[in-house]
């Protein structure tokens, strides 16, 4: 126990503790929000542990739900904006024992005594417990020395702690890789002991810490420490078969530590989960596709973009990603080696790389390659090269200006006029095209069928040299856009 540390408790987690007390019983704030005070950062959710017993506490409040078997009430809390205040979660002190599927306890008993609740936690600076009332800290197994230490420890004695919970052999390279902390020698000794416990745990447990790790700010350091300790081939095991395979002459790391840096690129631009996923996966199908060339002297890889995908899919289906996040993903690894050599490649091709991969997803791939490019120890992450892809992409996705943005079509006019199919029909959409450009309130159906029977009287001759104005404006329009996008990009 130490002094009287002063911390910023919402008013919603205070009045449930005091709610709790005087009623006349004992009420802690406890666990990861205690350990986030600490550290200064704010709780992701906020847990209190109590002696009062779960009907007790549903009786102190008029919004409460229970739908566990570990005593846990949910305290809801209504017209709130903040996420992590909408529920507060009051749990007795409680006793465990038995854990034959070493993930749940066999039984639970509920406890007097805040000490026997905390000693079956999972790490020491998890094992803290705050008396908003009193202002002081509950620390019996010496978390917060652990917290100025940088330390994350088990409880008692770890191997126990790992057996009675497999998850925490991920767990706690999770709650490292978040806070910047090391394992404890002695925890660290139990995870390789007992790493292979992960191996019954259910895929979507693992698959949520794992996604944890990888939205962490420094993900690599987390799957370094995975990998070190036994733990990554519980989670995918592929990528191990991407360690000591060297990789040709543009790249300076291997096939592991290469998806690796490309995953840290990533985090270090704050990207999204999907795409930190496929630049951790993007060549996972290389050491499958690798071949020696005796005519070049140097490894080859060919095609393992498409075995990448294939494996990809198979290591997101195995850790029960949605179907639909698999499917993104998938697509990204599948169209990462795309052709990109601006003095060569056209417009179409372009178009038909973005009809591939889905407009929704083309610029994450664009940011994936930008991962595979650092990734191979290359110091620039847009090159004029990839600027100027870049700058096609934008080209190509913009809508074109041309009579298909007009409110009315072809058989509209052919209706409304009388006239029989032919050029003089262009020549009029043409010509409504140029109004619309110079004023787009113009492009409704009722003003553009009045124009269409005014502009339908006129000769040939003169409908032509309308259209064709409508032409040349459009044409000019087009290279200004144009040069704005490229201008954006610093590329001719």
């Amino acid at each position: 126990m130490r002094g009287t540390p002063s911390f910023s408790i919402p008013k919603e987690v205070v009045e449930t503790a005091e709610k709790l007390e005087k009623a006349g019983f004992e009420a802690y704030l406890v666990g990861g929000c205690v350990r986030d005070l600490v550290l200064g950062r704010k709780p992701k959710d906020w847990d209190l542990t109590t002696s009062a017993k779960p009907e007790q506490i549903q009786g102190l409040f008029s919004e409460t739900f229970y739908e566990n078997e570990y005593g846990t009430v949910g305290v809801v809390n209504v017209n709130v904006s903040d996420e992590t205040l909408k529920v507060v979660e009051v749990t007795p002190y409680r006793l465990e024992s038995g854990y034959s599927d070493a993930r749940r306890p066999d039984s639970i008993t509920f406890s007097d005594k805040l000490e026997e609740d905390l000693k079956r936690r999972d790490f020491t600076i998890n094992a803290l417990a705050y008396s908003i009332s009193q202002g002081q800290i509950i620390d019996l197994h010496k978390g917060q020395d652990d917290l100025k230490d940088k330390l994350v420890r088990a409880v008692g004695e770890p191997g126990e702690r790992f057996l009675e919970d497999g998850l925490r052999v991920l767990r706690a390279i999770r709650i490292a890789t978040e806070l910047g902390f090391t394992v404890e020698k002695e925890t660290e000794k139990a995870i390789k002991k007992t790493s292979k416990i992960l191996g019954k745990i259910a895929k979507e447990r693992i698959r949520d810490e794992f996604c944890r790790i990888l939205m962490a700010d420094r993900p690599m350091d987390g799957l370094v420490l995975a990998q070190e300790l036994g733990i990554l081939k519980y989670v995918a095991p592929e990528l191990e078969e991407g360690i000591g395979i060297e990789q040709n002459q543009a790249h300076k790391y291997s096939v592991f530590e290469h998806n690796l840096r490309s995953l840290k690129h990533a985090a270090d631009k704050g990207w999204d989960l999907d795409t930190r996923l496929a630049a951790l996966f993007h060549d996972v199908g290389k050491p499958a596709a690798r071949r020696w060339s005796d005519e070049k002297k140097d490894w080859t890889f060919h095609g393992h973009d498409v075995v990448g995908a294939r494996m990809a899919k198979r290591i997101l289906t195995d850790l029960k990603f949605p179907m639909k996040q698999i499917e993104k993903i998938t697509k990204l690894v599948r169209w990462h080696l795309f052709f990109s050599d601006t003095e060569v490649i056209t417009l179409s091709a372009v178009r038909r790389m973005v009809r591939n991969v889905g407009s929704e997803n083309i610029w994450d791939l664009m940011n994936l390659r930008a991962c595979d490019r650092i990734g191979t120890g290359r110091p620039k992450e847009h090159p004029y090269r990839f600027r100027k892809y870049r700058a096609m992409v934008e080209e190509a996705l913009r809508d074109p200006i041309s009579v298909s943005m007009l409110a009315v079509k072809g058989e509209d006019v052919i209706r409304e006029t009388g006239l029989q199919p032919g050029p003089k029909i262009g020549y009029i959409l043409h010509a409504l095209l140029e109004e619309v450009l110079d004023d787009p309130k113009r492009n409704t159906k009722e003003h553009l069928t009045k124009r269409m029977q005014t502009l339908a009287k006129l000769s040939d001759k003169e409908l032509q040299k309308l259209g064709e104005a409508g032409k040349e404006k459009k044409t000019a329009l087009e290279e200004v856009e144009i040069g704005k996008i490229r201008g954006k990009y610093w590329v001719k």
